[in-house]
């Protein structure tokens, strides 16, 4: 379960932002003046608050039993009656709402709240607080602001999002909340994130200065930008080392040449290595993934170069600073990592710079591997645009080395939205017991390939045996109304009113130009209630946005972080799970399940973990999906493995997935299509039944506009060896391209190497030969024949078992 993201805006005049995740809960202590503003993410949840005396915790009274009081009447708790007194909600747009109690006797809070609810209830002390004294807004009322008048005194607001867990079929499904809290007595203040942990020690990095500190080993490092577009120069050396004479610092040559990337990321590569290639520093969090490792902190010279002679600059600085507190060396120039310093290198071989991603407070965080001298600058540079031209402030926290920190790496769903940080999944513990090689994918750690298998062993796993992959990063969206089948229908390119409850359907979703947004599967779970599977986050605000612009009574509810799930793939994956699920007489069996149907189920019997079992796959293999709570994830895994042992069960990593989907032909986001490809151009035109779908679609005029002749296609080539083939790769006709590898593998089936492209008409019909271009195109070409594809099991009649 998500816990709430506290990383507020920090510029001047701007509130604090939160994020509260379904079922959870957030406390803001009041001043007066302030307001907060709260909305709902996806239009459909609602939200309880509660106002409490200011750090009021169970045992004091809460604006209910103060408003019981009246407000001229004696108390033991004046300032819960004024409270009740001045307290006030206003709609920010014209939705009816009801802001009242919904009663409920006293201990009726312990049975109504999810655990996960109540535990979080109980951290901010308010799990005994019966319901009846928590104020409702609907979620037809929000966006809605709580106004704390200027006369109040202060006060402790709890918001809660509340609902429960979610069941299978999509009921009772909470989701995010969105809060903006206006602190009138910091306007014209900026305002820093909220502190990871209790903080140790800080340090403000003025504009254009460099300052100075020391950190001991296992503590944190927080370096944040401020105001955001600024960019920070950082230098390190060993503590101990400098100690003895020797001047050890951080070396990015090292740590490019060991770690095999530009920067070092939080997961597997996230070491900063020193001069003599041992470990220094680790990259734990980072909000903003944009940031140099080759170009030299700033120096007169690049000052005196552009005409600005007896400019400040970083190296300057760092000379002063270093030199002055340890007798550091000065330098010429300073090889230094300089965090959200935007630079790139364009395709003719120049280094190109740009404004840097960063925003009000983005931040890294670091762990020492020793004890360190640390010094960060906030670069004075204001003649182009790598501080957004306007040089600000750095702010260095240090948190003790007794605090931990998951890791993670920070992505968007919107543009305006508060990072979101890489989560384990619900089957991590399992899954983490078996490996340590892990990615961030699609916002959660999911496993490249398992320590004591590895990609080969896990294929032909799957090929042969049975394999089982953690596929939770896949996103749900829950879309139920009595107009979801109209939406569906608008927007996905396959006729969704043919399908049936129990059924489900692979699709494109397009845009008017009918280039593809994304694909996925459509499960119909009632008549009015549908579940969206898919690769990308955004889809689901794509559904909401169509919905909103056709006037369609629908919701589109994200509810990824309530199902996770596991896909258990290969010849014995019906042995393996037929034995381990029940199912009522009105569901299927598993036995008797068909290709894209699915079913409800139970974990051993009638009282067993509830389960959707869906007869699904990515792998060209017969195979099912296992969707349950994150609650009742390790209990599954550990469950189906169980079973599996006797049938050589093997656990199924990505590197594995991705052989055996492109052996399968089946396309991936980022290489067979993107939002310039339509889904003829991507394979999959079967998914745009235009003579029999006479409904609009988003996208169907401008692929009508489509002549078949003109359109490339995706195509098969089986390479004439098992020289390594890479996506982007051009395949060439003679002396001129007239193809690009979108996907590319060695098969063990084939015993060469493959790869799925996009060809020009004129040279996509199966057995044309031409050849894919390395090094310049030109110098190194490698054979290749066009196929058909699936180049594994043509007819697919495993999958269809």
């Amino acid at each position: 379960m998500e816990l709430a993201v506290e990383i507020p805006a920090a510029t001047p005049c701007q509130p604090y932002r939160y994020r509260i995740p379904g079922l959870d809960a957030l406390a803001l202590e009041l001043s007066p003046g302030d307001s907060v503003q709260v909305s709902s993410a996806d239009g459909a949840q609602a939200c309880e608050w509660l106002l409490l005396p200011p750090g009021g915790r169970e045992g004091q009274n809460s604006v209910a039993e103060a408003g019981e009081a009246g407000a001229g009447e004696a108390s033991d708790n004046v300032d819960a009656v004024i409270l009740a007194r001045y307290a006030s909600i206003t709609c920010l747009e014209e939705h009816a709402f009801a802001s009242q109690p919904q009663g409920g006797e006293e201990g009726e809070a312990e049975q109504a709240r999810s655990p996960f609810t109540q535990q979080r209830l109980a951290a901010l002390g308010v799990a005994q607080v019966p319901l009846s004294q928590w104020q409702s807004l609907s979620a037809a009322g929000l966006p809605a602001e709580i106004r704390w008048p200027r006369e109040a005194p202060a006060a402790r607001l709890i918001l809660l999002a509340p609902g429960n867990d979610m069941l299978l079929d999509g009921k009772h499904l909470a989701t995010e909340l969105e809060v903006a809290h206006f602190c009138e007595g910091l306007v014209g203040q900026e305002q820093l994130p909220v502190p990871l942990a209790p903080i140790k020690q800080e340090t403000r990095v003025a504009a254009g200065t460099v300052e100075v500190y020391e950190v001991k080993k296992g503590e944190w490092i927080q370096i944040i930008d401020v105001a955001g577009r600024q960019c920070s120069d950082f230098v390190a050396f060993d503590a101990n080392a400098w100690a003895q004479g020797e001047e050890l610092g951080l070396d990015g040559g090292a740590t490019r040449s060991l770690s095999g990337h530009c920067m070092p990321n939080p997961g597997l590569y996230s070491v900063f290595f020193d001069q003599h290639m041992h470990p220094m520093l680790e990259v734990v969090q980072d909000t903003v993934g944009r940031h140099d490792s080759f170009m030299l902190a700033c120096s007169p010279q690049y000052y005196e170069h552009h005409g600005y002679f007896g400019h400040d600059s970083c190296t300057i600085n760092f000379n002063n600073a270093l030199s002055a507190s340890h007798g550091i060396r000065q330098r010429a120039s300073w090889p230094a990592i300089n965090f959200f310093f935007n630079a790139y290198v364009e395709p003719c071989g120049t280094l190109a710079v740009d404004e840097p991603w960063s925003r009000p407070g983005d931040y890294v965080l670091l762990r020492a591997d020793r004890d360190l001298i640390c010094a960060s600058s906030a670069c004075p540079d204001d003649i182009d645009a790598a501080n957004g031209w306007v040089p600000t402030d750095i702010h260095v926290r240090i948190y003790a080395a007794e605090h931990d920190f998951p890791r993670g790496i920070a992505y968007r769903n919107r543009p305006e939205e508060l990072p979101r940080m890489t989560l384990p999944t619900a089957f991590h513990p399992c899954t983490s017991a078996l490996t340590k090689q892990f990615i961030d994918y699609h916002g959660y750690w999911l496993a490249t390939h398992y320590e004591g298998w590895g990609a080969r062993a896990e294929y032909l796993a799957c090929r042969e045996r049975v394999a089982m992959m953690d596929l939770s990063a896949l996103r749900k969206f829950e879309v139920a109304g009595p107009d979801a089948e109209r939406l569906l229908q608008y927007a996905l390119t396959r006729n969704v009113r043919r399908l049936s409850i129990g059924e489900v359907v692979y699709s494109a979703m397009c845009q008017e130009t009918g280039g593809m947004l994304d694909d996925g599967t459509l499960f119909r779970m009632g008549e009015q209630t549908f579940r969206w599977i898919c690769g990308d986050p955004a889809s689901g605000q794509w559904l909401r946005d169509l919905a909103q612009r056709q006037g369609y009574r629908v919701t589109v509810r994200d509810s990824t972080h309530q199902l996770h799930n596991i896909a258990l793939q290969g010849p014995k994956s019906r042995e393996v799970l037929a034995p381990l699920i029940w199912n009522a007489r009105t569901q299927p069996d598993v036995e008797g399940l068909g290709w894209f149907r699915f079913m409800i189920g139970r974990l051993s019997g009638p009282d067993g973990i509830p389960m959707m079992v869906s007869r699904t796959g990515y792998t060209g293999e017969l195979g099912y999906e296992v969707w349950c709570h994150p609650k009742d994830a390790p209990s599954v895994w550990e469950a189906i493995w169980a079973a599996g042992e006797p049938h050589g069960i093997a656990p199924l990593g990505l590197d594995a997935l991705d052989m055996l989907r492109i052996e399968a032909g089946l396309i991936f986001a980022g290489h067979e299509f993107c939002p310039q490809t339509s889904p003829y151009e991507a394979g999959i035109g079967f998914t745009v039944p235009m003579k029999s779908k006479e409904d609009d679609f988003v996208g169907r005029a401008a692929l009508q506009r489509e002549t078949p002749e003109s359109r490339h296609r995706v195509m098969g080539l089986k390479v004439a060896s098992s020289e390594l083939v890479s996506h982007g790769d051009l395949v060439y006709h003679g002396r001129y391209p007239v193809g690009v590898v979108t996907s590319a593998t060695q098969s063990p089936l084939l015993g060469r190497s493959i790869a799925m492209c996009r060809l020009a008409p004129d040279f996509a019909s199966p057995g044309t030969q031409l050849e894919i271009g390395q090094l310049d195109g030109h110098q190194k070409r490698l054979a290749a024949e066009v196929v058909t594809l699936p180049f594994h099991d043509p007819e697919r009649l495993k999958v269809r078992s």
